[in-house]
């Protein structure tokens, strides 16, 4: 098969499209032709030798989604058969013709969805449903603040808080940015090049925060939180040795957590997607979330469309399709 290959760590232009070892199918895994696979932030710190793939994981390939369709399955597979359209969560191997997955971090693709739009969705909605939902424990009438509103997880997690009755709250770079956020169902952004988040929301308050930015960030999450609020990190762009004043959230009972998803064990992985399916999917099946595609690339464009990311211009995912 052929596949994006890290030749070296470095600038975007190390991705190459060359040949590579087709995955090898045993057990419960399936092996997907992949039709789509979607771009995360995660796959240039790894292309720049900043995110190490687990271990048993192809170091040399990476990419976290996909969409396509089962063409093997191994023996012990007993949900899926080969013909099946399905998105998958990954932990490497993603940006290829090929990639072997077991079958617990698959899903369906809802049948309103194209194969671009299914490989948009699993990173994001298995992030946020964990850390939003599941960590968080965001309530229906609760006010939850995402930063970084226009990213992939932003924009997911924009429409099912909205959906699911909670007002939503985002920070975005740009005034463009902030009114697309808006149409997809936030009620407020603030545009943090211009105003302080902080101060814009000391008087409202809000319960949760999703926070992928870390460093001089912390306080001004713990200053906003309400009584009770919970703060969860799932990445720290800005730095993660930061202080933290222990009396605030003990006075206003804080939860303050985080959590990564590639590392996690396959029955978390196999739980969390039987939980999305059942909560998240109705919603997309129902029109009150939908994927938003801000451009394509075919697979030997790679390079181009990691510059693309790096511009921080867009809103909504990045596919490479075949």
């Amino acid at each position: 098969m052929k596949a994006v290959v890290i030749t070296k760590y470095g600038d975007p232009e190390v991705l190459q499209w060359q040949e590579a070892p087709t995955p090898q199918i045993s057990g419960d895994l399936v092996l997907i032709e992949v039709q789509a696979a979607g771009l995360n932030r995660s796959d240039a710190f790894q292309r720049e030798g900043n995110y190490p793939a687990p271990n048993g994981v192809a170091a040399e390939i990476p990419g976290l989604e996909v969409s396509g369709i089962i063409v093997e399955c191994g023996p012990d597979v007993v949900d899926f058969k080969v013909g099946d359209k399905v998105c998958a969560l990954l932990a490497g191997g993603g940006y290829a013709e090929y990639v072997g997955v077991r079958e617990g971090q698959c899903l369906p693709i809802p049948a309103s969805l194209s194969f671009t739009e299914a490989a948009s969705l699993p990173e994001t909605v298995f992030t946020v449903w964990s850390n939003v939902f599941q960590r968080g424990n965001l309530q229906p009438g609760e006010t939850v603040l995402f930063h970084g509103g226009n990213s992939g997880i932003g924009i997911t997690g924009i429409q099912i808080a909205h959906a699911l009755g909670s007002k939503v709250i985002v920070t975005a770079g740009t005034e463009e940015k902030g009114q697309k956020c808006i149409e997809l169902g936030a009620d407020l952004f603030i545009n943090y090049k211009t105003q302080d988040f902080e101060k814009e929301l000391q008087d409202k308050g809000v319960d949760v925060i999703l926070d992928m930015i870390g460093g001089d960030y912390l306080s001004k999450n713990i200053n906003i939180l309400k009584t009770e609020g919970r703060l969860i990190h799932i990445n720290a762009v800005d730095g993660s040795h930061v202080d933290l004043d222990i009396w605030k959230v003990m006075l206003k009972r804080l939860t303050v957590s985080g959590s990564t998803l590639r590392s996690r064990e396959y029955e978390f992985k196999k739980y969390l997607a039987k939980e999305v399916q059942k909560n998240v999917w109705p919603l997309i099946e129902s029109g009150k979330f939908k994927p938003v595609i801000f451009k394509t690339f075919p697979f030997s464009e790679a390079a181009e469309a990691h510059r693309l990311l790096e511009k921080n211009t867009h809103t909504g995912k990045i596919i490479l399709v075949k």
